[in-house]
């Protein structure tokens, strides 16, 4: 009997600091004005498309000591972005990044809860920390934590919030969702925390909504990252959009789940993929060298490689060829508060390789780094995207994937409209929602609802 095929989750991210947004494109709209995150995610809504992400930024980059030229100045907060979506939108999940390390486990579980009786239960959290002094000089607290440390709040800060959400629990839903008034037991919401990182009891005050707890997604791909989400994450982001990569890194994070007494659907597994487009194959091709071109632009290049070289390479041509002097590997001063830096764990190997690349290839550093970083992951005609989209999740090298487009807010328009239609043909992605939160959406169970007192006794 042959295997039933797998239904393919899809989601659309709305960028923020990157390489892969064309500014230049006059249908690049804005990021800051609420009508483009409106249209994005109703075009999202309109394919069946599970939820729509937005990332989080807590400091603008810099590069040399300015503002980094990719970065989005004046970006409004994701809960305020979220919230006004609710009321814009009926079934598309709503994803947010919120910081581990500078917030405080009440204020975030709140607003979540919040957000997901606003919207009828489609909310969900990208659990993530910071790496780094520069992004907590914006904070009380300054500094930042080790990587172990970082994980091991991150961690509690999920487990403390979970709590939270979990001490309106069972048949106990003491308050009239219309008027908010208490029915019976005032003591709805008492919690209680002592750990190492929190130490907090109170009464949480807003009752559990109608997913039991928003949707857990984590990005981290570390070792501690790829253990927290087998533990503890519904969904995990995952930066591995090549088949083989992809197939390793499912394989790998889907094994872990067993010592934590789960099965094999409870972490859906979704890369984030770009893509382009066109009438034929041919066509696509030379359309993604020239949004590759447009994406990176000399200058561009030369602030990519100083992420590696951790050097002041602004007197080098970026249509030459790559520095002879080698990075410095000491800390990093040049590129702060970009995610790029830390790709780079060993700088001198990848200043080989990349030496290597460009003496077999004859590349310029501008072609490396178009070369190296901005290869989008599907490029073809509809029917050729989705044969590869539904090739790669029939392989388990994906339970689906994360579009960013390279022009917002429009770019997610053409894939609506001429791929999802193909995938719907091919069974293997849904001709419309058949639930009403992002838990239906997603596959996923809805939360155990009884206390932990209950549970152990059953």
């Amino acid at each position: 009997m042959s295997k039933p095929r797998k239904q393919i989750h899809l989601a659309a991210h709305f960028p923020g600091v990157n390489n892969t947004t064309v500014w230049s494109d006059p249908r690049a709209g804005s990021h800051i004005e609420f009508g483009s995150f409106a249209h994005f995610a109703r075009t999202a809504e309109r394919a069946k498309f599970d939820f729509l992400f937005l990332a989080e930024g807590l400091r603008l980059r810099e590069q040399g000591g300015r503002i980094h030229d990719l970065d989005v100045v004046g970006r409004p907060d994701t809960f305020t972005v979220l919230a006004a979506l609710a009321a814009v939108t009926e079934r598309i999940g709503l994803t947010g990044t919120i910081n581990s390390t500078f917030n405080e486990p009440y204020e975030v579980a709140r607003q979540f809860a919040s957000l997901d009786h606003l919207s009828g239960g489609r909310s969900a959290w990208n659990v993530v920390t910071s790496w780094d002094a520069f992004t907590g000089e914006n904070f009380r607290r300054g500094g930042f934590l080790p990587q172990e440390e970082r994980y091991s709040r991150a961690r509690e800060f999920l487990a403390t919030a979970g709590g939270l959400f979990d001490s309106w629990h069972g048949d106990e839903i003491l308050a009239d969702r219309a008027t908010g008034a208490f029915l019976r037991d005032a003591r709805a919401g008492s919690f209680v925390h002592k750990g190492h990182h929190f130490d907090i009891h109170g009464q949480f005050n807003v009752p559990r909504g109608p997913q039991g707890r928003p949707v857990v997604f984590q990005a981290g791909d570390s070792e501690e990252g790829r253990e927290f989400a087998a533990a503890d994450a519904d969904a995990i982001f995952s930066r591995h959009s090549t088949f083989e990569a992809g197939r390793a890194f499912y394989r790998d994070v889907k094994g872990r789940l067993s010592k934590y007494g789960r099965g094999q659907d409870e972490l859906l597994i979704l890369p984030a993929a770009t893509f382009v487009l066109g009438d034929s194959d041919a066509e696509a091709a030379e359309l993604a060298r020239e949004v590759r071109r447009q994406q990176v632009s000399g200058a561009t290049a030369i602030k990519h490689l100083e992420f590696v070289w951790n050097r002041d390479l602004s007197a080098y041509d970026p249509d030459g060829p790559l520095p002879d002097v080698d990075p410095d590997p000491g800390e990093h001063t040049v590129a702060r508060g970009r995610a790029q830096v830390r790709m780079y764990r060993d700088p001198l190997a990848t200043a080989r390789e990349w030496r290597e690349l460009a003496a077999a290839n004859g590349w310029s550093i501008r072609d490396l780094v178009i070369e190296t970083g901005n290869r989008q992951s599907f490029v073809g005609s509809p029917s050729t995207v989705a044969a590869g989209i539904d090739d790669f999740v029939q392989a388990d090298a994906a339970d689906g994937f994360i579009l960013v487009p390279h022009v917002t807010p429009g770019g997610l328009d053409v894939f609506a409209d001429t791929v999802v239609p193909l995938l719907q043909e091919r069974g293997v992605f849904r001709a419309d929602y058949e639930g009403t939160t992002l838990r239906d959406h997603l596959g996923l169970a809805h939360p155990d609802a009884r206390t932990p007192a209950e549970r152990a006794a059953s």
